[in-house]
């Protein structure tokens, strides 16, 4: 175990480019790491079924995905954090009166509690990804949620930060915000996986860019930003690779030791 390490991968703006494609260098790299017996493992806010095809590409079995709240290790769920729904329902019924959309997701697939609107085509459209919320406005009821989405420029979801304390709030896009449990973050459930594989702080690595992964990036021992990340992200990070543009998985991997140059 001595030799072994961990490293958890956020996707957008790490793994993939800003037009979501996975430069090759970083394919390679990811195969490199785990024919030297290291774990790869995925910690994204994404849901299970954004990047699937992206699991199989890079034959990766563990994840921590809704920033935490749904972890899987090796094929399975070890960890799960629904949201409360009571508070949910109470938030979408303040929503509808200001006229911003909430999309309702579980593992398995995402709802929009209306038929159409605007923000949801245009921020959900930024992924890149062969699913799209249908219309259930009943989704959340009688099913585990782990995340919603809910629409709306910015500096509008400070209403919803001060009335529903149950939830985070994290901006993704300018026209949309994760809804998570409160307290959720990639670092709980990266924790909840090196519980069971054993790995010491020091044998653990994670790479990130976004405001979603400041804490990920503080608690993990090794931790690495990416070039094009906030500057806010850049300053919790042990260390500051080079853009997902420029090669910066396979520079920080370097940088850090895991990959000899």
């Amino acid at each position: 175990m001595t030799n072994r390490s961990v490293i958890f991968f956020d996707i957008d703006g790490t793994l993939l480019k800003h037009d979501k494609t996975l430069p090759t260098s970083t394919k390679e790299a990811i195969f490199q790491l785990k024919e030297l017996g290291h774990e790869v493992a995925i910690a994204t806010g994404r849901a299970p079924f954004m990047f699937e095809d992206l699991r199989k590409e890079l034959d990766i079995h563990t994840y921590v995905s809704y920033n935490g709240q749904y972890v899987v290790l090796n094929g399975e769920v070890v960890y799960s954090n629904p949201l409360n729904i009571d508070s949910l329902e109470k938030l979408t019924e303040t929503a509808l009166t200001n006229e911003h959309p909430v999309v309702y997701m579980d593992h398995e697939d995402m709802k929009a509690n209306v038929p159409e609107h605007a923000y949801i085509n245009e921020s959900i459209n930024t992924l890149k990804i062969d699913r799209f919320p249908t219309h259930d406005p009943h989704y959340y009821k009688g099913r585990e949620l782990y995340q919603s989405l809910l629409f709306c420029r910015e500096g509008e979801e400070t209403q919803y930060e001060d009335n529903f304390k149950d939830f985070d709030f994290i901006r993704w896009h300018p026209l949309s915000v994760d809804i998570l449990p409160n307290g959720g973050s990639k670092a709980k459930g990266i924790k909840k996986i090196v519980e069971k594989l054993g790995f010491p702080s020091e044998h653990q690595y994670a790479f990130g860019d976004g405001l979603n992964d400041i804490e990920m990036l503080s608690k993990i021992t090794n931790s690495v930003a990416m070039g094009n990340a906030e500057e806010s992200v850049k300053a919790v990070a042990k260390h500051v690779t080079k853009s997902v543009e420029e090669d910066g998985i396979v520079h920080g991997l370097q940088m850090v030791g895991l990959l000899s140059k």
